[in-house]
């Protein structure tokens, strides 16, 4: 027993120093993350593309049409919010208006004071906390340079991973000792693919929940359907909790532009919506990459969140359930599923991880 307290001390150590360094040189951890995360999107297109041209030219082709799909998207939802602002501003003074005459009459009967009430204190809060909120807004601009930088550092590193992942992987495996290196071999490999089949999952799920989300509001009528389509799709990168808050977020639009009635509808959504991705999205597509317990993805969720805020809520399950993979590889070898129940076949690029 005394041999197993130990051991579980020295990880338990191990893993807060860590946790130190990487909170200590965070921008650059998470821009490394971003840089695994779009080579293992990328990867197969790039794949595709350098059976017909040099890789050079995949990975720049590749690059720049993911960019400027993205530039497209961000065009149109600022297009559309610009154009629906002030049409939903007025929908949602008139949705709070038959809120309050919904609340005052019967059966509920609550006090027109309370509602006043109510409004003062939000404008009290304001006018005493305006400072707060300027200097907030002033550090958010800080903060924006330095995501800049940090998404600058994830292209420059995606790049080379793209193009030549297969060869720095190999030459690191080069400078380990001979007796190291097969383990360390599988054990990145296996760390790769559940990676990017995690990764390449959540890209589906999210993308299907977003599908989903967009055809309903849009047959609902509600505005600013677009970029409540785009607010799921991401927010669906956060298991268990960001389908719900994104479509919280829709159901408070339906409010202020349709009314309560299709703000239930939206709110019913919620429900159904995360039935098909519990029940049928995640185990469908995700049980080749990973095979986490609901129970320790809830876990992973919110002790990520308590460490790092919503980005460690993101990082969290990918984390364990890369480690839970290289677990089982070096300790079951060769006749182990990788990763974690998934495949074990390797493909062409697939014998090196972050392969080109």
């Amino acid at each position: 027993m005394s041999d197993y307290a130990w051991r579980l001390l020295v990880i338990a150590g191990a893993g807060y120093l860590i946790l130190m360094i990487v909170g200590r040189f965070h921008l650059v951890t998470l821009s490394f993350f971003l840089a695994l995360v779009i080579t293992s999107v990328l990867r197969p297109l790039v794949d595709l593309f350098a059976r017909r041209m040099p890789r050079s030219l995949a990975v720049l082709l590749a690059l720049v049409g993911a960019v400027v799909l993205i530039a497209a998207l961000l065009a149109l939802v600022g297009e559309t919010v610009a154009v629906e602002t002030t049409t939903l501003s007025e929908e949602f003074q008139s949705g709070v208006d038959r809120l309050k005459h919904f609340l005052t009459g019967p059966p509920f009967h609550v006090d027109r004071s309370v509602f006043d009430d109510l409004g003062k204190k939000v404008t009290t809060y304001l006018a005493e906390h305006r400072s707060t909120l300027i200097s907030s807004a002033v550090s958010g601009a800080s903060r924006a340079v330095e995501v800049a930088t940090g998404a600058a550092l994830a292209l420059f590193t995606t790049v080379f991973l793209l193009h030549s992942g297969d060869r720095m992987w190999l030459w690191t495996r080069g400078q380990l000792p001979p007796g190291a290196r097969d383990p360390y071999h599988r054990a990145g490999r296996t760390a790769w693919r559940t990676f990017a089949g995690y990764t390449r999952g959540i890209v589906i799920v999210a993308g299907t929940n977003a599908v989903l989300v967009g055809i309903a509001l849009f047959l609902l009528g509600v505005p600013l359907a677009l970029p409540l389509t785009l607010l799921e799709f991401f927010a669906s990168f956060i298991p268990l909790v960001g389908s719900p808050i994104a479509m919280a977020v829709a159901s408070l639009v339906a409010f202020a532009s349709q009314g309560p009635v299709i703000a239930l509808v939206v709110l019913a959504l919620i429900v159904v919506i995360g039935q098909i991705e519990g029940h049928l999205l995640h185990p469908l597509v995700m049980s080749w990459a990973v095979n986490l317990h609901p129970v320790v993805v809830a876990a992973s969720v919110l002790c990520g969140s308590i460490a790092a805020g919503v980005i460690g809520a993101v990082v969290a399950v990918p984390a364990v359930s890369v480690v839970w993979a290289v677990t089982t590889e070096l300790r079951h070898g060769d006749g182990a599923a990788g990763a974690g129940g998934g495949r074990r076949t390797d493909g062409p690029g697939e014998g090196a991880p972050l392969g080109g």
